[in-house]
């Protein structure tokens, strides 16, 4: 997909590490300019406290064949969200690709909890890290986006909309934010499609981010050292992968198509024939439903 999206701008929102990070550097390797944004850089280390930062992320970008452009913001500060947007105004005059990949919820729930023994001002913080950043950064960069016919918003989530409406999804907070963001796709959609623009909402499969790696205690290339832990792992898929697939979408005349839908890593990897660092195609939310939720042993035999 080289060069394909020469030209074109995006602003990643969370690209620090995950999803947000694989999404930018496919998009990088695609030719485009990719502003991401995230609070933990070089300096200063969000509550996360983690290594990975922004400035590594642009860094990838740039390496991969774009033009990576680091921006600190806290995304649930309107007045940080509309500078970036018009710093990106001022270099660049357009936006055609907006995600909103900002999340940072993993440390505020408890897995177990009810709702009612929920911690609830984690739980609330948890909510507004996933809903409020996604409604503020689309208010200030949707402008932008639409001033050019064609604008794709890509809305990152945990889940398809079948599989979130018939599962429950780990805790009351973690489930409400990810049908949340699911919602907040469809919404655009209505919105942004008599205005020349689409939005659909993205799901990455099992995904070996790097805290996932940490949480297994393995790397990107000894990962399957953990399968004999945890099997069905054996369908993970890295976070290139769902940035290749939004690179597909971003690359893709007629995009609007998917307008206000839910979609996944490995069904457009089905739909665009893009595979996954390795070469291989994981499909896990069709293996999700039918081989682990099933209880059957682990067999990614045809799911990748």
């Amino acid at each position: 997909m080289s060069e394909q999206l020469e030209g074109k701008v995006a602003l990643v929102a969370g690209a620090t590490r995950g999803a947000g990070r694989g999404i930018a550097v496919e998009l990088g390797a695609a030719g485009a300019t990719v502003y991401v944004t995230g609070r933990t850089t070089r300096a200063r280390r969000s509550e996360y406290d983690r290594p990975e930062t922004i400035e590594d992320t642009a860094d990838l970008v740039t390496e991969a064949g774009g033009t990576g452009i680091a921006v600190p913001t806290d995304h649930l500060d309107p007045v940080q969200v509309r500078t970036l947007v018009e710093r990106i105004d001022a270099e660049q005059g357009r936006l055609d690709v907006l995600v909103n990949d900002i999340w940072g919820g993993e440390t505020l729930f408890d897995w177990e909890a009810p709702v009612w023994e929920h911690d609830l001002d984690k739980g609330l913080r948890l909510l507004r890290l996933a809903v409020d950043t996604h409604a503020i950064t689309s208010h200030h960069a949707l402008p932008l986006l639409l001033r050019r016919p064609g604008g794709l918003v890509v809305e990152v989530t945990d889940g398809t909309a079948d599989y979130n409406r018939d599962t429950y999804r780990v805790s009351f907070f973690y489930d409400l934010a990810k049908s949340s963001v699911l919602r907040m796709a469809f919404a655009l959609g209505h919105e942004l499609a008599p205005r020349g623009a689409c939005a659909v909402a993205l799901t990455p499969g099992w995904m070996r981010s790097e805290m996932m790696l940490d949480h297994y205690g393995v790397r990107e290339d000894n990962w399957r050292d953990a399968l004999d832990r945890v099997p069905h792992f054996a369908i993970s898929e890295t976070p290139r992968y769902v940035g290749r697939a939004v690179a597909a979408l971003a690359a893709d005349p007629e995009v609007a198509r998917f307008n206000g839908t839910s979609l996944s890593s490995g069904r457009l990897a089905r739909e665009y024939g893009f595979t996954d660092l390795d070469g291989s195609r994981p499909d896990a939310w069709r293996y999700l439903v039918e081989v682990q939720d099933r209880g059957l042993p682990a067999d990614v035999t045809g799911y990748r």
